[in-house]
């Protein structure tokens, strides 16, 4: 593949990113059932023609804005000051699920959305079961890694303990979202289950 191909690449993809970028913003203010290829399109300042031959149907476009706001999730974790230790990454990850500014409020609405429409779509319940999968990976290496170092009981099992950490954070998430518990509750008993993990909690019981 030469250059000028290489180039036509990299600009299809930045493309399909400002489309998902306008989708997001749509879901911003008015939420999922606002988005359309037109809405999109008027959003992104291009022809409704052009977003079809990026994203030939609504679900394509959701899914790619799901899958963009999981990336710009991912970017503000990489570069989170808290995030240089396996500890502080898994509370890193789990908090940042917790809304507490406009991107992370945006980021849940997207994800409660897509969770929504999977209840009646099972394409995209097979999608969010995989981001699911990999997110749970990645917090089991996490919690593993601080088992090993001591930090985290022996009895822990890494996997389920990610999971529920996963639907406990989520389930505040959507709370803090609708009004019923305060971000910063939240985001507390987020890292009170944390804790409980360790070895010398109520749970984890001296080594």
């Amino acid at each position: 593949m030469g250059p000028r191909a290489r180039g036509l690449g990299a600009a299809h993809a930045q493309r399909r990113t400002e489309m998902a970028d306008a989708v997001l913003a749509i879901v911003a203010e008015r939420g999922l059932s606002a988005v359309s290829l037109a809405e999109v399109a008027a959003r992104a300042g291009v022809s409704g023609g052009r977003v079809q031959h990026y994203f030939g149907t609504k679900q394509e476009l959701i899914e790619a804005a799901f899958l963009r706001a999981n990336e710009l999730a991912s970017d503000r974790i990489d570069v989170h000051p808290g995030a240089d230790s396996p500890g502080g990454a898994l509370r890193v990850v789990l908090t940042e699920l917790i809304p507490h500014d406009e991107p992370t409020a945006l980021h849940m609405r997207v994800r409660q959305s897509f969770t929504a429409l999977a209840l009646a779509d099972e394409a995209i319940a097979a999608r969010l079961r995989e981001d699911y999968a990999r997110l749970h990976r990645r917090l089991a290496e996490l919690v593993a890694a601080e088992q090993a170092g001591g930090n985290i009981a022996e009895g822990v099992d890494p996997y389920a303990a990610a999971v529920a950490l996963v639907a406990l954070t989520e389930g505040l998430a959507y709370y803090v979202l609708i009004g019923v518990r305060l971000e910063q509750d939240a985001r507390d008993a987020v890292l009170a289950a944390i804790a409980e993990l360790g070895p010398t909690s109520p749970l984890g019981g001296p080594r």
